[in-house]
């Protein structure tokens, strides 16, 4: 990936309508399956890269977040908010953007959308987990929330994992009636659901993704039987969970960066020493992934700045030959670099 800036020193910009126009070109499927394969390779190469929990400013109406980190070539980082509260106004529960920059010169090389691509990087990271964790041969997933998650982790996981039938539950009929919409034609069995209990009926998979800021539970204990692969991703900051303790406690756990999981995902409610894997060492066979038939595995998501820089470095190398970006006169280009005061008098009318 060449990553130096263009001659005129502009910057590509890839715009939602850019992102979803792109997403058609290569196809849903294909580029949810593309991007596994980047964060995959990213998190076999965990330790190049800087690590941090990302910076988080909350208030009473959600969160405002950065997600930086660099492999020592490229930095990237992600803006992004949490606000669950906006859909009844009309808004995006969650909106993001995210930039690229060369770390010998510290010039950005890609500004990018990320309010598609999260949703997107967010599905294939879960299902990148899945098709190593999961139980042999797991076709149905319940589907615990029917927000804007929702089709993009069931396709994620016909596409990675062979999933064959989804079972959608969600609060509001209305969603799961959207979701089921939305999912017709797909090439998925679609089932909605009443209750979460019957979403639960013969699924190998469970994804839970709710929005509401506030401890919860989702799935009690006596909801989830042995042999089923849970992926949470609904869990998200302090204060927010969707699982009984109880279904911990009887679950191999899986994460992204413990220091930030333990912030802000399910296992905030275990004690701080509770054992769990960083799913890098299983991908690198440092550790092992599903050991039998009847573990339940959990992969207690709460999202990664490594993900996204994953989903920055599939843009930057797709965008080429296409007309799915613009470039933005974002960087000063003076002809002389210690005359910035003489370009701007040059520019005057």
């Amino acid at each position: 990936m060449t990553l130096a800036p263009s001659d005129k020193a502009l910057v590509p910009f890839v715009s939602v309508d850019n992102m979803m126009k792109l997403v058609h070109h290569i196809g849903i499927e294909p580029m949810l399956a593309g991007l596994a394969d980047y964060i995959e390779a990213d998190f076999r190469r965990w330790n190049l890269f800087d690590k941090t929990p990302r910076i988080a400013s909350h208030s009473d109406e959600g969160v405002i977040e950065l997600m930086p980190t660099s492999d020592g070539e490229v930095y990237g980082f992600k803006y992004v908010n949490g606000h669950p509260k906006n859909t009844k106004a009309g808004l995006q529960t969650v909106t993001a953007f995210g930039l690229l920059a060369n770390v010998g010169n510290g010039y950005p090389v890609l500004l990018s959308e990320m309010t598609v691509l999260t949703a997107l990087r967010t599905a294939a990271t879960s299902a990148m987990v899945a098709k190593h964790l999961a139980p042999k041969g797991a076709d149905t997933m319940a589907m615990i929330g029917a927000g804007a998650q929702s089709e993009f982790q069931s396709l994620a996981m016909k596409a990675l994992v062979g999933l064959k039938s989804v079972r959608l539950y969600d609060i509001d009929p209305a969603a799961t009636e959207k979701a089921a919409r939305n999912l017709t034609g797909m090439g998925l069995e679609v089932v909605a659901c009443r209750t979460p209990e019957a979403a639960m009926e013969g699924a190998q998979i469970i994804t839970t993704c709710t929005a509401d800021k506030q401890y919860a539970t989702i799935l009690t204990d006596n909801m989830v039987g042995s042999g089923v692969h849970i992926n949470a991703i609904g869990g998200d900051c302090p204060g927010k969970t969707e699982l009984a303790a109880g279904v911990l406690q009887r679950s191999t756990i899986f994460v992204e960066y413990p220091e930030q999981t333990r912030i802000e995902g399910e296992i905030q409610q275990l004690a701080p020493d509770h054992p769990v894997t960083e799913m890098w060492q299983v991908l690198s066979g440092e550790a092992p992934g599903r050991t039998s038939a009847e573990q339940i595995t959990l992969f207690d998501s709460v999202g990664f700045a490594i993900e996204d820089f994953s989903a920055l470095r599939y843009i930057r190398d797709h965008i080429g030959g296409t007309e799915y970006y613009m470039d933005l006169d974002l960087l000063a280009d003076p002809d002389d670099p210690r005359d910035l005061f003489g370009m701007l008098q040059r520019a005057a009318p």
